[in-house]
């Protein structure tokens, strides 16, 4: 399968291609694989305008119009599937088997907001409750915010674009997207097929950018929605910025995985492996710290490190590769050191810990000090940390010790348990028999401290885009 040779943006629902100044390069080759038209200033300006422009005639847009605009979507993704995934594994570096996954994913989120695209229901309130409001009935339904703004990260080009983008169709809102300069390409797919549809002019528009004229996105008042997700440096800084709109921030993670002493070591050894070094680790969910019972620790950690060293690193379109490169080799570079001042300060490499350009092993630590960055941050590449843990309750409390909160994974059996964690981890979602790094796209997804602000999964990220209004009807008292 050939990448184009250039692809345009999308300005008020239609392709440009005024440069070819963005170079998208093969992740894994480091060679320039195709060119992106960017926007400027002025570009980002007139698509602002646009949507201002459509809002009030797509919140007019029946329902069933829009649900049939998403499922258009979704047959248009089904045909392109291999498209899709072959340019994901190119622009991401994400091995193809994974590729052909997030793919599913984004067909799978389109179908979600084309369904609920027809639920969006209000409510009857009555309103004597006091004796001053009889004769009056109040009901309420939500109306579309008005204007977005949206940033998708690298990661989960197609899906996390997705996310924000089937939603704001499902309920009216046009938009602006910028994806990420290093991956576009699936955001720029998405636009093609949005071409094609009867989508009110100014609707979307998806505009990878020069940094001149990007802070429109973040600060300029005709947004009403800020929709955000990367690093947790840049999101709560954007936040700061964005005046009176409403934000939600998607952000970092240092996912915590519990395996309790009557766990299946088999079975949680097979889905950690997975959760640990799927896609090389670049997931905010991904596992980065795994508690193990004492009971079991010599053998789950003999087993992970075996299964670990089994997994295929290489180049991300060879169907049995497992690792591909992380986006970059200064990412590759920043994790290695961090791997390495952890060891330096006394901690026992397990396993994996070589790097070559942007490939970097996967890799498993024990006795790591607390203190250390591989340890407190946010790795975003294929390292975990091992520790031993005797108490249940204390390795709760280890868990939230940490400044991030989006998901935490505990493999145990007792029931009891499972209910304290949920009551007491400090993240916004708890898995049971299962690691953190799992997610179906029709859940309240996001997190708390330093992992964001609000929730994504349609129906919530669909509440986020609209406003309630509010209608009260007073009976004249003669008529009561």
């Amino acid at each position: 399968m050939k990448i184009r040779a250039e692809y345009p943006f999308y300005i008020a629902n239609r392709a440009e291609q005024p440069n070819r100044d963005l170079e998208v390069t093969d992740k894994f080759s480091g060679e320039v694989a195709t060119r992106v038209a960017q926007a400027d200033a002025k570009a980002i300006d007139r698509a602002i305008r646009s949507a201002v422009e459509a809002a009030p005639i797509f919140a007019k847009m029946p329902a069933y119009a829009r649900a049939k605009v998403l499922t258009h979507c979704v047959k248009r993704f089904e045909e392109r599937a291999e498209e899709l995934a072959f340019l994901l594994c190119v622009e991401a570096g994400k091995p193809i088997k994974d590729s052909r996954g997030e793919v599913t994913r984004l067909i799978d989120t389109f179908r979600i907001a084309a369904e609920e695209a027809t639920r969006m229901t209000g409510e009857v309130l009555p309103l004597d409750i006091t004796p001053r409001a009889k004769g009056y009935l109040g009901m309420w339904k939500r109306v579309p915010i008005g204007p977005c703004s949206f940033i998708s990260p690298f990661n989960f080009p197609l899906n996390l674009a997705a996310h924000k983008i089937a939603p704001a169709i499902a309920v009216g809102c046009p938009f602006v997207l910028k994806p990420a300069s290093k991956t576009p390409l699936g955001a720029l797919i998405i636009g093609e097929v949005l071409a094609e549809t009867d989508l009110p002019l100014g609707t979307f528009s998806i505009l990878p950018c020069h940094r001149d004229g990007a802070d429109l996105f973040t600060t300029d008042p005709r947004f009403k929605f800020l929709s955000f997700t990367g690093s947790p440096a840049v999101g709560w800084d954007l936040k700061a910025r964005a005046g009176k709109k409403k934000v939600t921030l998607e952000l970092g993670g240092n996912a915590a995985c519990l395996v309790d002493e009557d766990a299946d070591i088999e079975d949680a050894v097979e889905r950690i492996i997975f959760g640990a070094f799927y896609q090389s680790g670049q997931s905010c969910i991904s596992v980065q710290r795994i508690l193990i019972h004492e009971k079991v620790y010599e053998a789950f950690k003999t087993k992970l490190v075996a299964a670990t060293q089994k997994l295929k690193c290489g180049n991300p379109k060879d169907e049995s590769t497992f690792i591909g490169p992380m986006i970059s080799e200064g990412e590759a570079k920043r994790l290695d050191g961090w791997v390495q001042a952890a060891v330096k300060s006394g901690a026992k490499l397990l396993t994996g810990g070589k790097r070559t350009g942007a490939m970097l092993e996967p890799t498993l630590l024990e006795n790591v000090e607390r203190g250390q960055d591989v340890c407190t941050q946010e790795a975003f590449g294929p390292v975990a940390i091992l520790t031993k843990f005797n108490n249940f309750d204390k390795a709760l409390e280890s868990i939230n010790e940490s400044t991030f909160g989006l998901q935490a994974g505990l493999f145990t059996r007792d029931i009891h348990k499972a209910l304290r964690a949920w009551d007491r981890l400090e993240v916004g979602g708890v898995v049971i028999g299962d690691i953190p790094s799992w997610r179906v796209d029709n859940m309240p997804y996001g997190g708390v401290k330093d992992s964001g602000l609000g929730r994504e999964g349609i129906r919530f990220a669909m509440e986020d885009m609209t406003e309630i209004r509010l209608l009260v009807v007073r009976t004249p008292p003669k008529e009561l």
